[in-house]
């Protein structure tokens, strides 16, 4: 059985043979024993996971039957799998005996079905087949057959389910010793009288004597007597045994009326347990939402009070921008586009800004081409800067100012430089940029010279 809202049922025999595959959709507990029972006695119920849902506990209660679950929850790969090969197997048996289609799962709740039935068969099939071949020789009938294999599936050992059902055919079968005497006795009774006619005289012949009759009178009137005894003996029982089966009916209506309570008791518990679980969900929601708010309350309040140290921080820069003895340098922490998006958020880098790179790694040519289209001023460095972020800089005339030449102070996350030591060092670089620009023009010319005199000379020794 697959439970659920869409109910999917699938019926082996105990030979294996598939006699059902259905489903249902909303389908009451009494519609599906009712088309459970009407395919004959359920032995044993399986499912697809390895705990037994709910229902099919209690159908397979109400059916008195046991429940096999797999030791693990059978995949979907699996499950179609197993399907596809059994009914390879029984397509061609079922043509092969009656020429009856065998019955195909219609859906997933139909296949999952069919699958758990073919695994819990399976399980049983080794010992079922052995069962076929022991008795393959005593001539039973299908019903006896029948009720071996349910032994066994009942964990009843084979031996001893065959020595059982054997031991009851024997004991139908024999007839009691005192109705044996007694047919024999009636066989020996007095036969009617012969009439023969002798002349004139009539005469009555006997074939016993009257000693003899009067004998087996006597017999047969004790074992009528003995045989009565036994019947109001068997009477007593009998009233005994309806009066054990009413007593029996109504503990088993007080144990229904018990069970109906529990269930009651059960489904109450399971309401209130559901309503509980949605209270708690209803409580963790609004849980979520409040953690949700005081998270954003929190980074609005932290971005608050760093807006309001950047402002202050920009109006400190405003202040020292307006004196004419110091210039303001603002810090990039990281030479990177995202390191100078924070510095430009944090201090308003603007056109004619100094700042101060304090890591220079990661830096390159487009990064050095960022700072550049913002029109900074200069560039003072802590470290070693790469050689194309220097070229870029070079090229494009902005100063590179080395951090241990220049009179910085840095207080409170603000750096400041006087700005007549800004101005020597910038001439200062401009001067060294000059003088190497001089000398590479130099190098330049003296090269062009040396290789006009070479040509010159080849030309002549030609010549």
């Amino acid at each position: 059985m697959d439970p659920g809202l869409t109910v999917g049922v699938a019926i082996l025999d105990l030979s294996g043979d598939i006699i059902g595959v259905d489903s249902f959709k909303e389908i009451s507990r009494a519609e599906l024993i009712k088309y459970i029972m009407s395919h004959g006695k359920s032995v044993l119920m399986t499912t697809d996971v390895q705990t037994p849902p709910r229902m099919v506990k209690k159908i397979a209660s109400a059916l008195n039957s046991k429940i096999n679950s797999p030791h693990r929850d059978l995949a979907v790969g699996a499950k179609v799998e197993s399907v596809e090969g059994y009914l390879k197997e029984r397509v061609g048996r079922y043509e092969s005996q009656d020429g009856d289609s065998c019955p195909l799962p219609q859906n997933a709740h139909e296949r999952d079905a069919l699958a758990a039935a073919i695994h819990g068969y399976k399980k049983y099939q080794q010992k079922l087949q052995i069962i076929e071949r022991r008795i393959k020789n005593n001539d039973l009938s299908v019903k006896d057959v029948d009720d071996i294999k349910i032994m066994v599936i009942n964990d009843v050992p084979i031996t001893k389910a065959i020595d059982a059902v054997l031991e009851t055919i024997d004991a139908s079968s024999k007839v009691p010793d005192d109705l044996t005497s007694s047919s024999k006795s009636a066989d020996n009774f007095v036969r009617k009288p012969e009439i023969t006619l002798n002349g004139s005289e009539i005469g009555i012949e006997i074939s016993k004597s009257a000693t003899e009759v009067v004998k087996e009178v006597k017999n047969i009137q004790e074992m009528v007597s003995k045989l009565k005894q036994k019947l109001k003996l068997q009477d007593k029982q009998n009233r005994n045994l309806q009066k054990r089966n009413s007593i029996l009916e109504e503990k088993v209506s007080q144990y229904q009326d018990e069970i109906l309570s529990m269930e009651k008791k059960i489904e109450k518990l399971h309401y209130q347990y559901s309503q509980d679980i949605l209270h708690q969900k209803e409580i963790a929601t609004k849980i979520a939402i409040i953690k949700g708010i005081q998270e954003k309350y929190y980074a609005e309040k932290s971005l608050r009070k760093q807006l309001e140290e950047n402002l202050q921080a920009i109006k400190e820069i405003k202040t020292l921008e307006l004196s004419k003895k110091v210039f303001p340098v603002k810090i990039i922490d990281n030479f990177t586009k995202d390191g100078i998006r924070e510095a430009i958020d944090y201090w308003n880098i603007k056109q004619g800004d100094v700042v101060l790179l304090r890591n220079s790694e990661g830096g390159g040519s487009q990064t050095a081409s960022f700072l550049i289209r913002m029109g900074i001023k200069a560039v003072i460095t802590t470290d070693t800067m790469s050689h194309r972020a220097e070229d870029v800089f070079k090229k494009n005339m902005i100063p590179i100012l080395k951090f241990d030449r220049v009179n910085l102070k840095i207080t409170d996350e603000i750096a400041l430089i006087n700005e007549e030591d800004l101005t020597r060092e910038i001439e200062r670089w401009k001067g060294d940029q000059e003088n190497q620009q001089k000398k590479e023009n130099k190098k330049k010319m003296l090269k062009l010279i040396d290789e006009y005199r070479a040509q010159r000379k080849r030309t002549v020794d030609k010549s």
